[in-house]
């Protein structure tokens, strides 16, 4: 896999019809970056690109000029100049922060339908891990964040072959990894407590873990907070959230650290009474905890204990920042799981209660907080991390997403475009639809 230079679309989105159902989104470009003509993603971040007639979320119509992988310019449409090989149209599409993801699992995904025992060569959880962040970065998310398991057998290997995946696929999305490990405590948590300390050194940006797991759980946590402060790493823990007395310590012991703690999915919040739960929200919120919730279903680092998602309203109400992340992508945790942030946002609205602006903000803004990004907004001086999808508001993406546009730092690095048509009927002529064997205008 190369840091090359993605082509810009060659046909205006605009003259493609509405879409329904999927074709794969897919970078642009991937032969070799020294190839002729295939300047590498330096050259390419300082390249100039124009998107134009892009609809924005408060109606207005725009032109978006970007550069230096950071958005130049937003003016009304027809108002910036670009040469004519830099313009991407985007007529018909809304144009958005692109979406984060916060919780994935690179090392396990992809190998629900594996025969037999599931491979952990550094080969073969490199591929995993690249083919998972493409197929992300396909749905919108132009950063990932993998949880990645160390020790047992495969000791450092599938971290390496992670970071090894990272570096294959810069330019074309940013993945960063946690660290795993499953104990940290008694005789058999020490060799886990070392393991930790290197993977750290090798380059772990995050350090994770179960508490739940571990024969003692409060022991766990402060071997990980302490490693955390003791290098500045931020710390992402699974936990069910079932055990109101266990949260409670982990607030108060994760109070303070900086650059934050981040916990999840947290599905038995769903479970406790009503009081109870709320009572750990204030608590989580107090200390400044975060939560990353599932909407499609726990991971496979915790027991499946029913799919509850974490009662999102009840943990904004209190003051928590929640992020929604995908989970599982096809391994033991979701056999199914998409990895689609949108789809994910679609959820919380569809069943979770929030609207559809705020569904979108736990992918987007608040998952790029949680991950320690800078915020994003399609505006001058922000960074070119933007997500066009067909579309003219969010609710209406969140139910249609299907073409979709990925742009990190600032170049078009995935394009998914569909293409629904109808039989040729009475119907379908008299409505004007898309019609199986009808050349569409300008094709």
């Amino acid at each position: 896999m190369s840091d090359s230079q993605p082509q810009p679309p060659s046909h205006s989105p605009r003259n493609r019809p509405a879409g329904g159902g999927h074709s794969h989104g897919h970078p642009h470009g991937t032969s070799p970056g020294g190839a002729p003509g295939n300047p590498g993603p330096v050259a390419a971040e300082s390249a100039t690109l124009l998107l134009t007639g892009a609809r924005l979320t408060d109606g207005r119509t725009v032109d978006v000029r970007l550069g230096g992988g950071r958005i130049q310019a937003v003016g009304t449409a027809g108002s910036l100049p670009a040469p004519a090989a830099s313009r991407v149209d985007l007529g018909g599409y809304l144009l958005l922060p692109a979406p984060a993801e916060p919780h994935s699992h690179g090392d396990t995904a992809l190998t629900a339908d594996s025969e037999g025992p599931v491979s952990y060569t550094p080969d073969e959880v490199q591929r995993r891990a690249t083919e998972a962040a493409l197929l992300q970065l396909g749905h919108g998310a132009t950063a990932v964040r993998s949880h990645v398991r160390i020790g047992d057998v495969h000791g450092l290997g599938p971290l390496e072959a992670v970071l090894q995946a990272r570096r294959s696929l810069r330019g074309l999305t940013d993945l960063t990894a946690v660290a795993v490990p499953r104990l940290l405590t008694g005789v058999a948590g020490a060799d886990g407590l070392a393991m930790l300390r290197d993977a750290v050194k090798m380059g772990a940006s995050v350090i994770g873990g179960c508490p739940d797991l571990d024969p003692d759980p409060t022991g766990f946590l402060e071997a990980v907070l302490e490693l955390a402060a003791e290098h500045g790493c931020p710390v992402d823990l699974h936990t069910d959230g079932d055990d109101p007395a266990r949260l409670s310590r982990l607030a108060a012991m994760a109070g303070g650290l900086r650059p934050g703690v981040s916990i999840g999915p947290c599905g038995g919040l769903s479970r406790l009474p009503l009081d109870v739960a709320s009572r750990a929200a204030d608590q989580l919120a107090a200390e400044g905890v975060r939560v990353t919730c599932l909407p499609q279903g726990d991971c496979a680092a915790l027991e499946r204990r029913g799919l509850r998602t974490a009662p999102v309203r009840l943990l904004r109400a209190a003051g928590v920042r929640v992020a929604a992340g995908s989970g599982a992508l096809r391994d033991a945790g979701n056999p199914v799981g998409r990895g689609d942030p949108l789809e994910a946002a679609y959820l919380l609205a569809s069943q979770g209660g929030l609207r559809a602006t705020e569904a979108y903000h736990s992918v987007s803004a608040a998952a790029r907080e949680a991950m320690g990004l800078p915020e994003v907004r399609v505006e001058a001086g922000f960074p070119a991390e933007l997500l066009a999808v067909r579309g003219d508001r969010i609710a209406s993406v969140l139910s249609l997403a299907y073409s979709r546009i990925v742009i990190h730092r600032g170049r078009v690095v995935a394009r998914t475009s569909a293409v629904r048509e109808y039989c040729d009927s009475a119907v379908a002529v008299a409505l004007d639809l898309p019609r199986q064997g009808r050349t569409e205008p300008g094709n």
